[in-house]
């Protein structure tokens, strides 16, 4: 084990995976606009972080990560990738936000230590395997082909639906009672508006959403309506999850404190990466508010630092973990996670355990620093 490991260079790729084209309240996407990189080290290893650009929400392009990615590479050139606290830094005070650029960087911090100290991600961060069962989600259609997408699901052995809506409340209760109907009682159901409601539409949904047995409701409105979140939570029957409310610990303080979610969605994506994600995991523990793992559109390599996470993070009880089988129509990871239907697992490879196959990588823009 090495006391300093020094960054010498890092490869940047352009990490485009063509999709089936999948529908949220704020938009539609037909590619994951992904990056990859690769931080190379005096040690002998490099670290790999990916990031899923998802503009409708965090603001960023594949464009602008590409650009920043090329802007961190430079600032870390020559120093030492074992301090993460300090690399990091680098990166907040270069610029603010950009949250998603910054998490691949993180990413490949942590993959470095842990190969580092020669064992898988979760040992280096003081975590043990345990069942992890992803939920599966269903894009926003017509409330028919999305009972139909329920039942397809159902028959393929999943046992919790994650439901996209927000485009419109009272076709978004007749989405849920035709999935409910057809779905059966014993399939959980989560939903997600994605920001797409108003205050009035919240509590009209909710309310009305209330026989039909959901488990809870991931950010049913626009940030900037924060402050009606603890009224909501009075009125709905329907338990709130905050998602685009939580980018930092900081945030996670605000909503708990101030009443306005059961449960908190963690995102690398958001958070910049494991280092803020642990922060929030551990300010919501300290509340007793369950948190879940989610992500945009990451490939199996993001997915697997996302699930050495899982297993080092005992307060995240609920998975949405399921973005490569949402229609990716290439598969660009070696190694990494493993689906058992809709169960997870990762073998027990040094690092992050996962990295992306030459060939793939042939047909990526490629920028070195």
């Amino acid at each position: 084990m090495n006391n300093k490991v020094i960054i010498t260079h890092i490869d940047i790729y352009r990490f485009s995976i063509p999709m089936e084209p999948f529908t949220i309240a704020t938009g539609t996407m037909d590619y994951a606009q992904n990056v990859f990189i690769r931080v190379h080290t005096d040690a002998g290893f490099y670290g790999v972080g990916e990031c899923a650009a998802f503009q409708f929400i965090t603001g960023e392009t594949q464009d602008t990560c590409l650009v920043l990615a090329r802007e961190f590479a430079k600032l870390w050139k020559g120093k030492d990738a074992l301090d993460i606290p300090s690399r990091l830094q680098q990166l907040h005070d270069f610029i603010a936000g950009n949250s998603t650029i910054k998490s691949a960087f993180d990413m490949a911090l942590f993959d470095i230590a842990a190969k580092n100290a020669g064992l898988p991600l979760y040992r280096f961060l003081g975590g043990a395997k345990r069942e992890v069962e992803s939920d599966i989600t269903i894009g926003i259609a017509g409330p028919h082909a999305m009972a139909l997408k329920a039942l397809d699901f159902k028959a393929s052995g999943a046992n919790i639906l994650k439901v996209k809506l927000g485009k419109n409340a009272i076709e978004d209760v007749e989405r849920i009672k035709q999935i409910r109907e057809a779905a059966g009682s014993e399939l959980k159901i989560r939903i997600d508006a994605n920001q797409g409601w108003s205050f009035e539409e919240a509590v009209f949904a909710l309310q009305a959403m209330g026989p039909y047995d959901i488990e809870f409701c991931e950010q049913p409105m626009r940030t900037w309506y924060d402050d009606y979140l603890p009224q909501l939570m009075r009125h709905s029957p329907v338990k709130i999850m905050a998602d685009e409310s939580v980018y930092n610990h900081h945030d996670a303080r605000k909503q708990i404190n101030s009443g306005s979610c059961h449960y908190i969605n963690i995102k690398l994506a958001k958070s910049g990466g494991l280092w803020e994600a642990k922060k929030i995991h551990d300010e919501a523990a300290s509340k007793g508010i369950a948190c879940m793992m989610g992500g945009m559109l990451e490939s199996r390599i993001g997915l697997s630092a996302k699930l050495h996470f899982v297993y080092a993070s005992l307060n995240i009880k609920f998975y949405d973990m399921d973005t490569c089988m949402l229609g990716h129509l290439q598969d660009p990871c070696i190694g990494g996670v493993t689906y058992n239907g809709y169960k997870l697992d990762i073998g027990d490879d040094t690092g992050i355990g996962a990295d992306a196959s030459d060939d793939f990588l042939a047909g990526c823009e490629r920028f070195e620093v």
